[in-house]
Order: structure tokens, then C-alpha cells, then sequence
């Protein structure tokens, strides 16, 4: 399950703290500083959870909030807004946006996570996915999304990408990714077969398919998912 949790906060000291505080707990951690970047590390990373501030520049929080909710290509993350703005109007208003949670600032690390917690108990189920870069796969749903786009992939496809992305950089052989799509057929099927199935592949999820990013061939051993680099 990938519980990544996205901090907007355009406040540095505080959303290092929070940080600190959610990776003791083995949470994966995404930071962004203002509305415009947090965009793009959504759709980049599809993450579960989002901590959002209210004042950002270059985008609000309030419109970021928004601009979530109303795009349906990733499964709704859970929203918990912090916010210096303290009146019942105005946590009701964030309510009503679409937050699953408001926190009024100053807070506490330790109550920040115990609120994490909280609502990922109601909302865990839409951690169930695989993002990297842009590249979501649901398997509970069986779909696959690149930036937005929901793709059609066989389910050879679809089974092949999956088990790719689960073990990012580990190389499969043929052999090896054949068990994974073709468990019951293996008289049938050969392991060239794997060659034509990455090739469809690359056509729909790499920019360039004639110089793949994503799915690397490993000469003499098979391919692997390379891993987003930092």
C-alpha cells in the first residue's frame, strides 16, 4: 500500500517538522511549496493523503483544494487543511471544499500525525495504487492512469506493468515475467511472446518508445521499471 503524503505549506520550518514527524511513522513524504508545484507532484505521484495550507502563493489553498475534487483521473486523496484562519465560517468552509479534516496552526507534531492516522483510517483504501512519475496503476480497479489519462491495456499488458512496477529496478527475466501473465499456458507461450507485450507497452506509457525511460531492456537478462531518480 502506498501511503505517500503530499505537505503544501509554503512555511519551510513547518513543513519540515511535519515531515520529520510522519517518516518516524514510515510514511513516504512529498513536500511543495506553493499551489502550482503541488500540482504537478499530484499528478505525478497520486498521493493518499494531502496536507494543505491555505495561505500559498502563486495558487491558494482553497483553489488547490478545488482543482483536486474536481479532477476524477486519480481516486479522491483525503485532505487535511491547516490553517492560521480559526472561525467556525471558515472550517466549515474548508469542510465544504472537499477536506476531510481541518487543523487550526499552532498545532502540535504529535496531534498532526495522530490526525493523519484518523483519516486514513476512513480513507486508506485509496492508498491501493502504484504512481511514479506520472504513471498510476489501481489493481484493485484494474486501470492504469499517465498524467491524467486513463489508458487502455490488455490485461496481459496491465499484469506485465504491475508486476514491473511493484519491484522497481529488479530485472525479470522472460522466464520470469511469463509465469506472471501467462501462469496456465506455458506449452503455448513463449518467452519472446514478453517482447511483443513490452513493446505495446512502451508505445502507450513512454514519451519516446524508441528510447524507454520507464521499462528498461537489460541486454542479456530481461527488463526492469527503473526507479525515479532523485
Amino acid at each position: 500500500m502506498n501511503t505517500n503524503v503530499l505537505i503544501i505549506e509554503d512555511d519551510v520550518n513547518i513543513s519540515n517538522l511535519i515531515k520529520l514527524y510522519l517518516e518516524r511513522e514510515e510514511y513516504e513524504v512529498l513536500q511543495a511549496y506553493d499551489g502550482e508545484v503541488a500540482k504537478r507532484i499530484y499528478l505525478d505521484y497520486a498521493p493518499c493523503l494531502i496536507i494543505l495550507d491555505l495561505m500559498l502563493p502563486s495558487l491558494s489553498g482553497e483553489s488547490f483544494c478545488k482543482w483536486v475534487k474536481r479532477d476524477n483521473s486519480i481516486e479522491d486523496p483525503a485532505i487535511i487543511i491547516i490553517s492560521a484562519k480559526t472561525s467556525i465560517e471558515q472550517k466549515i468552509n474548508g469542510l465544504r471544499i472537499g477536506a476531510d479534516d481541518y487543523i487550526t496552526k499552532p498545532f502540535s507534531p504529535e496531534e498532526m500525525v495522530t490526525h493523519v492516522e484518523a483519516v486514513l483510517r476512513r480513507t486508506g483504501h485509496f492508498c491501493h495504487k502504484i504512481a511514479m512519475e506520472g504513471l498510476v496503476v489501481k489493481p484493485r480497479k484494474g486501470e492504469v492512469i499517465l498524467y491524467g489519462e486513463h489508458l487502455q491495456l490488455t490485461s496481459y499488458e496491465f499484469n506485465l506493468l504491475y508486476e514491473l512496477m511493484k519491484h522497481p529496478d529488479q530485472i525479470f527475466t522472460r522466464d520470469q515475467l511469463l509465469e506472471h501473465i501467462h501462469p496456465y499456458n506455458e506449452s503455448e507461450i513463449f518467452p519472446r511472446t514478453i517482447d511483443a507485450h513490452i513493446k505495446n507497452l512502451r508505445r502507450k506509457i513512454e514519451i519516446d518508445p524508441r528510447i524507454p525511460k520507464r521499462i528498461i531492456t537489460v541486454r542479456g537478462m530481461g527488463y526492469k521499471f527503473a526507479a525515479p531518480k532523485n
